[in-house]
């Protein structure tokens, strides 16, 4: 996969010394970048060479062959052309190995699912006009950054290509003024392991109380990645409370196992490819550690992931997946006789990800989805094979639900003013 560094993205050519002006504009991270279309192109005056640099990027990233970008820019040649030219000229002329060109004249298959595909895609851009929602303006928030402060149009087909049978399943997640989430708890199915001769371990099967989590004591690490920002702090943040985190948004916490997990970076990298969706549902992304290996958080950010990290010194959100204690795993039992644990590993390995083995990699991890100030816990995923991922399309139409609620609240609260 793909690095999330703006640097990284844009490497040595055409593209680099725009980089002051897209983080003017509010392009200042990877996954918004890629959704930047022809008209937001026009707007910023890119020219021919710019626009083809950036459309031969996007393509490499999503199949994480950026090591040939410069090489592939410097050609002059637009996509179309590259993606014409012979399998012995792309590994004779621009040195790429048979498994890369394979994989990049394979048009239907990316490693990372691609934000900009037509059936998911948002425009997010300076606006002609002031004619926009202001129920959309309610939702972003910030009106410094371009990117969340000029949203045009929302495709409501975004939200239609995920699974719909989630609608179903939520049928009873409806949320209302003041109502606190009852929440979804899921897990990947228990499996045999071992021709059943080991039994899978147990995980809860309701979510847990609010105030299980409000008062962990977390700190940061990273701040979210923007272009030519420090690629660390200096010092760790300070102690804070968790619930300092969801006091004004949503936010979705995803508990790492372990940085350098294969899976764990996997998960991460797929997650935070959608930030554009979150940051239009206004949706907060953070990653939690129960492990501070400088190291590893510097190989892990902004590479895998370009969110804020933060450390759970007490593995206190890792407790609370395991319903108050922590869920643990052996690698013998639990991964090498564990079908699905081995069709998650090569499911990650297919993407093209490097990966270590430093750090405790037995503690489980998992996702929780927390409402605004007191609202509660909306969602909850535990890993119960080590490498499930909570799906996508659970945790997309949780976040919608959010929204939908926030934006009800703002239009109640404006009916009131107006009545008044």
């Amino acid at each position: 996969m793909a690095s999330f560094s703006m640097e990284d993205f844009v490497g040595n050519g055409v593209l680099k010394e725009l980089l002051p002006k897209l983080l003017e504009e509010g392009w200042d991270d990877v996954p918004t970048l890629k959704i930047m279309d022809a008209e937001d192109m026009d707007e910023m005056n890119l020219t021919r060479r710019q626009k083809d640099a950036f459309e031969i990027r996007t393509y490499l990233h999503d199949r994480a062959l950026m090591n040939y970008g410069d090489r592939l820019e410097a050609s002059g040649k637009g996509l179309p052309e590259l993606l014409a030219i012979s399998n012995a000229d792309l590994a004779s002329q621009y040195g790429m190995k048979r498994g890369h060109v394979a994989r990049f004249l394979d048009r239907t298959t990316a490693c990372t699912e691609p934000v900009n595909n037509k059936s998911e895609v948002f425009s997010i851009r300076k606006p002609p006009t002031t004619s926009r929602s202001d129920s959309l303006i309610k939702s972003f928030g910030s009106t410094t950054s371009r990117k969340m402060a000029s949203v045009s149009r929302y495709s409501a087909a975004t939200m239609m290509t995920y699974d719909k049978s989630i609608e179903q399943s939520l049928a009873d997640f409806k949320i209302k003024d003041g109502h606190v989430f009852k929440g979804v708890i899921s897990a990947g199915p228990a499996e045999p392991r071992a021709c059943g001769c080991i039994a899978a371990p147990p995980v809860v099967d309701q979510v847990v109380p609010y105030a299980t989590i409000e008062n962990i004591t977390v700190q940061k690490l990273t701040p979210e990645y923007k272009i030519g920002m420090e690629r660390l702090l200096k010092t760790k943040g300070p102690p804070m409370k968790a619930s300092e985190l969801w006091r004004d948004k949503p936010a979705v916490i995803l508990c790492i196992r372990r940085p350098g997990c294969i899976m764990c970076r996997a998960e991460a990298h797929q997650l935070y490819a959608r930030k554009p969706l979150f940051d239009a549902m206004g949706v907060q992304l953070y990653a939690v550690l129960h492990e501070h290996i400088e190291s590893e958080v510097q190989d892990f950010w902004p590479r895998y992931w370009g969110g804020v990290v933060l450390f759970d010194r007490g593995m206190d959100f890792f407790k609370a997946l395991g319903g108050g204690n922590l869920l643990k795993d052996k690698f013998i039992s639990g991964f090498l006789f564990n079908p699905r644990a081995i069709a998650n590993y090569r499911r990650a390995k297919s993407l093209g990800l490097d990966q270590n083995f430093t750090g405790e990699g037995e503690i489980k991890g998992g996702l929780f989805i927390v409402g605004r100030k007191r609202s509660g816990i909306a969602y909850q995923f535990v890993e119960r094979n080590f490498g499930d991922w909570a799906p996508m399309a659970e945790v997309i139409e949780i976040c919608r639900e959010l929204q939908n609620q926030q934006q009800e609240q703002g239009e109640s609260i404006k009916s009131s003013q107006d009545y008044a």
